[in-house]
């Protein structure tokens, strides 16, 4: 904190110069300085709310109004792409999704403002990896909610039913064979997999080391890790037959969460953000569900991967620059808003020092439903976690994968994994 702390000091310190970062209001004694945040999330809107809230406690003579604006998810994004593009309507502060991020990155200067005196003092304490997926040219330009480390939900209920051990599954293999033990003894199946989404098959690339892209940018796509992992995708459905499609075609739908809900199947695949969505759409199966690492590849792999993620960033356009970037730095990036980003949203924080603070193991409506000891198992796998390769055309892959490869693949069955890839690797080689 003390880092943070000297950081936002240095930062409005500079917050009277003529450079027009901070001008306005904000040089005023007392007087609040309003700044505006656009979201595609009320819940990362109530998030910030709480942090100008703590803000203004502690920082009385640089008050902030936060003006917080929650859009539906394609019109934000297309927004805030507008008002970038014209050079005139973006707000202060905006949230960017990030399969859409690329998309404001492009050309030598993106029209976001680095972050990089923020990020720099406290790098040491962060899950660089999830930094590094906003980040162009050496300058960190978002700053995420979360880490999303995939894990494996398990239903210990059915599991124990099949007389199944979660301990004893270290390996992908020993995850097959236990979904046989389960389906064989329960009827039940092991998993359900994403045919609409992506969320089944791009963190089992991550977690080989594998991407969509290479550090280079080019397309790697139907590389050979990457079509060995679709078959094993489509090998638990059809050939081991330990997984399902899921209902309504991926892990977001009504229909999903009910299913699964009513015990539907014995585990799934998920980042920790998807804790909020057991809680608020799965009650019946709160004390039934553990959380581990997820099976390795092979001896020594990977036991997780960062998944999905929002980049908060603050816009060339923002006339207070120094004082966005220094609330952004104390809602996200200080140990109080680091823990807030779990006992407020249940949120794997970014900043990893914090994962043993005592109040991260206090009792709330997450601990209550998944059980205590989160946190040391995410302390095991921390550098476990490969970064995404984000080019500007990582937005379009993404799409092609939801809609193209896994649906073709996994639903329709009308290619093979190695034709859907080579498909639309080929499509994005062509752009």
């Amino acid at each position: 904190m003390i880092l943070v702390a000297s950081l936002v000091v240095s930062l409005l310190a500079g917050c009277g110069s003529a450079n027009g970062n901070a001008g306005g209001p904000e040089g005023n004694k007392g007087k609040a300085t309003q700044l505006s945040f656009w979201t595609f999330n009320e819940l990362h809107a109530v998030f910030m709310d709480e942090a100008v809230q703590a803000w203004n406690e502690q920082n009385k003579d640089q008050q902030i109004e936060l003006k917080s604006e929650v859009y539906p998810y394609d019109e934000m994004h297309n927004k805030l792409l507008i008002a970038l593009q014209s050079g005139t309507g973006a707000p202060d502060l905006a949230d960017i999704e990030i399969s859409k991020f690329a998309n404001y990155l492009k050309g030598s200067t993106p029209p976001l403002v680095a972050l990089n005196d923020i990020v720099d003092p406290v790098k040491e304490n962060l899950i660089m990896s999830r930094l590094e997926n906003y980040a162009k040219d050496g300058n960190y330009f978002g700053i995420d909610y979360h880490v999303g480390a995939t894990v494996m939900y398990y239903n210990t209920e059915i599991l124990g039913r099949a007389g199944v051990d979660i301990d004893e599954i270290v390996t992908w293999q020993d995850y097959v064979e236990a979904g046989k033990k389960v389906v064989a003894a329960t009827g039940v199946p092991m998993t359900t997999t994403e045919v609409t989404e992506h969320w089944s098959y791009f963190p089992l690339i991550s977690q080989r080391g594998s991407d969509f892209f290479n550090e280079e940018g080019n397309v790697i796509l139907d590389n050979e890790a990457n079509v060995e992992t679709l078959q094993f995708l489509y090998d638990c459905m059809y050939t081991d037959s330990i997984a399902v499609a899921a209902p309504g075609g991926f892990h977001h739908s009504e229909e999903y969460w009910a299913f699964m809900n009513k015990g539907g199947a014995a585990s799934l695949m998920m980042p920790m953000w998807y804790m909020g969505r057991f809680v608020s759409y799965m009650p019946d199966l709160e004390g039934k569900i553990a959380i581990r690492p997820l099976p390795v590849w092979e001896e020594g792999g990977n036991r997780s991967a960062g998944m999905g993620g929002t980049g908060t960033v603050v816009t060339v356009q923002s006339k207070s620059q120094d004082l966005a970037k220094a609330f952004l730095a104390s809602a996200k990036l200080s140990r109080e808003g680091s823990i807030n980003t779990w006992t407020l949203l249940g949120f794997d924080p970014i900043r990893w020092d914090v994962w043993d603070d005592p109040a991260m193991s206090a009792s709330n409506e997450f601990t209550e439903y998944f059980g205590d000891g989160i946190f040391e198992m995410l302390l095991e796998v921390k550098d476990e976690l490969s970064p995404t390769s984000i080019t500007d055309l990582f937005p379009e892959a993404v799409s092609l994968v939801q809609r193209n490869v896994v649906f073709k693949v996994l639903k329709e069955q009308s290619q093979t994994a190695a034709e859907a890839l080579k498909e639309a690797a080929d499509e994005l080689r062509a752009k």
